[in-house]
């Protein structure tokens, strides 16, 4: 398939889904332009602030992108090929992805705007509600964890690491000054962007010519430093109002990511011939990985996310000011990190099978790609890796402090933490796992020495992806006693459980081999296994139950 053709073929599939089915799924939710949101009744200007839909688009698509669609189709094509990737991203984000934003943003929307955590209270009752609690809050646990780490190894790298440090906190100043500008000198949103978007780019390039590194402190090596300092910036990100920080800086990482992606895309177009990697390797990689689950969980992000799910129903449903952008926002959102995840994986068709890019990491292979395609624009080749290089690690920030103050509100609903003592109480609390995490170390099998959170790391995508069923759970059921059209997120919930299920199974299987054989299992991997697939069974019971209870009472 010549790159343009596919390119095209995926826009329009794209470009249909949203107006066909996302359309379809906005007349059966309802959605009016003149029911009241949670953000426009409540308004206190911290958390709850009626947005602007293209102002909100540009946060949300910020905050659920990230790396995450760039990283996984890029693992998965090299493993697989690129076309079982390239149909599950487009499959996945129109029917999976889409709907599970979509579903999950309107359904907070109409629950006051709580994260699914206590949607699942209400339809489940106390024990699915602690059980799912649990679950949600370890999960943003260790997304603050890895993403805490990974910024402070690349702040370290000995070739861009004192860039990107400096282009991180350039953006973030940024940021700042943005938002005192629109909500303090009343700057019209227009010339704001006008302003601010520009001194982005030169930010993040700039950091080339001014890199800063932190110095030792004592026992803490400079990379301790780091996460001391990203720990600190996640507890100031997490209670300062959203329009201080987190509104304007993800409206400006949101339009970077437009403009990015519009350069690689029209790269792609221009592009001529087809793909030069191999389009469907088999159904076992050459690591000895099986295709089904493996792929799913390993796109993940590009097609569909459960993180995702408490992006929509925490910080984004708390600023839709009107009914009507939730296709916009949730719908049209995933379709666009639906792009960015064909995008890296046209990164990966332009390299030969023996290319030795092909055995690299993934931000690599993505930004030796997308130089490539954006030469043909004129643009220097290696002006275009460094940008893409800095740019990857500088917007994990959008990550990091969405998923702190993602965890702070969880916390915040379940003890009842009221006011600023109640925001300070839950961030220092959501924070204690992380802080004490980032400092700790494994000694893998081969005796190397690694950050805990990477002994885990194979559970990331299996967890994220179960997350996405449990959340599609939650809603069906409420669909379910709303008497709507339960069936839209029931059914790709059951593929989303057959998947992670599967891939729970596959972890837990050499653990139980070694007990059959009288080896203890080593592997701690195992055991978190059983106990999210005990999680699982556990709420898919309650769920059971609460079907069962409607119906005798009906």
């Amino acid at each position: 398939m010549s790159f343009p053709v596919l390119i095209l073929l995926v826009g329009a599939i794209f470009l249909g889904a949203y107006f066909v089915y996302g359309g379809f799924l906005s007349r059966r939710m309802d959605l009016s332009p003149t029911r009241r949101t949670p953000a426009a009744e409540i308004n206190d200007g911290v958390d709850f602030t009626p947005t602007s839909r293209g102002f909100l688009l540009a946060q949300h698509f910020s905050a659920i992108s990230a790396a995450g669609p760039i990283v996984g189709p890029i693992v998965a094509g090299l493993a697989f090929g690129w076309l079982p990737v390239l149909l599950w991203v487009v499959i996945g984000a129109v029917f999976f992805g889409a709907v599970h934003d979509f579903s999950s943003l309107v359904g907070s929307v109409r629950h006051g705007a709580t994260s699914i955590v206590e949607i699942m209270h209400r339809y489940l009752g106390r024990k699915g509600h602690v059980a799912f609690l649990i679950f949600v809050w370890l999960s943003l646990m260790y997304v603050i964890t890895a993403f805490a780490d990974i910024t402070s190894q690349s702040f370290t790298d000995p070739e861009l690491g004192g860039g990107v440090a400096s282009s991180s906190l350039m953006y973030l100043l940024t940021g700042l000054l943005m938002g005192v500008a629109l909500y303090k000198w009343k700057l019209p949103l227009g010339k704001a962007t006008a302003i601010f978007l520009p001194i982005v780019f030169l930010c993040v390039m700039g950091g080339r010519w001014l890199p800063v590194s932190a110095p030792a402190l004592g026992p803490l090596e400079p990379k301790q430093v780091w996460n001391l300092f990203l720990m600190g910036y996640c507890f100031i990100a997490s209670v300062i109002p959203v329009w201080l920080l987190l509104q304007p800086r993800g409206y400006l990482g949101g339009f970077f990511l437009y403009v990015t992606l519009a350069l690689g895309l029209v790269g792609v177009i221009l592009k001529p011939g087809g793909a030069e990697y191999p389009a469907f390797i088999g159904f076992t990689s050459e690591k000895g990985l099986p295709l089904f689950p493996v792929l799913f969980v390993t796109v993940a992000c590009g097609a569909c996310s459960g993180f995702h799910g408490i992006v929509c129903s925490g910080t984004t449903s708390k600023q839709i000011g009107n009914e009507k952008d939730c296709r916009a926002v949730g719908y049209g959102g995933m379709l666009l990190e639906g792009l960015v995840a064909v995008l890296a994986l046209s990164t990966v068709m332009m390299l030969a099978k023996s290319d030795a890019l092909a055995q690299g990491s993934p931000d690599r292979v993505f930004a030796e790609g997308l130089a490539t395609l954006v030469q043909r624009l004129g643009i220097s080749r290696d002006w275009a890796r460094s940008f893409v290089l800095l740019a990857f690690t500088t917007f994990i920030y959008d990550t990091l402090d969405v998923a702190t103050r993602l965890a702070r509100q969880i916390l915040q609903e379940l003890l009842g933490l009221k006011g600023a003592r109640g925001r300070y109480a839950a961030t220092a609390l959501s924070l204690v796992i992380p802080f004490l995490c980032v400092s700790m170390t494994v000694t893998d099998a081969l005796g190397n020495r690694l950050p805990a959170w990477k002994a885990f790391w194979t559970l990331f995508g299996t967890s994220n992806q179960l997350l996405a069923a449990l959340t599609l759970m939650a809603i069906s059921l409420w669909l379910w006693r709303s008497k709507k059209p339960w069936w839209v997120t029931a059914a790709p919930m059951l593929f989303m459980l057959a998947v992670t299920v599967t891939s729970l199974w596959l972890m837990i299987r050499p653990a139980l081999q070694g007990l059959t054989t009288g080896h203890a299992p080593r592997d701690p991997i195992g055991l978190v296994a059983v106990i999210l697939l005990g999680l699982t069974l556990f709420l898919l019971a309650a769920a059971s139950g609460a079907l069962k209870g409607q119906r005798s009472g009906s």
